[in-house]
């Protein structure tokens, strides 16, 4: 496992479009919420540096790009919880609202469709890192 600081959490942001990565990290900025640690943002473009980066146990919120090609998010979001031990939540990006049916299917513990909303994006990693947080250690 990967050593970081307890003050600092790291959140994966994934997406084969490097514009959608920025506005993920513009929105989560270095604190999303006044309640929760400091945030590193690891960001990947391709699924096998997601799941080196997932299985490596030092990922604590995952943010998948539902869109991304040629593996898109939420089949990447589905696998993760089969196969990752203790997977991190995951916040699935969605092109359209109508999609919430499929980020169900895959599993993912918060959706948030896009265009982006930097409020409701930082406010949904927020949740996800506090759950992340009260989980017991090992």
């Amino acid at each position: 496992m990967t050593e970081r600081s307890d003050e600092t959490m790291r959140v994966l942001v994934y997406s084969d479009d490097a514009s959608t990565r920025a506005k993920v990290r513009m929105a989560i900025g270095r604190r999303p919420a006044a309640d929760v640690p400091l945030v590193e943002v690891v960001e990947c473009a391709t699924e096998p540096a997601v799941f080196k980066h997932l299985e490596s146990g030092s990922i604590d919120v995952a943010v998948l790009d539902g869109e991304a090609v040629p593996a898109g998010g939420m089949g990447v979001c589905r696998q993760a919880k089969d196969e990752i031990y203790r997977c991190p939540p995951v916040c699935l990006l969605i092109a359209r609202r109508d999609d919430r049916w499929l980020a169900n299917w895959s599993r993912a513990d918060a959706v948030v469709a896009q265009p982006l909303d930097p409020i409701v994006l930082a406010e949904n990693v927020a949740e996800l890192l506090r759950r992340r947080a009260a989980l017991p250690a090992g």
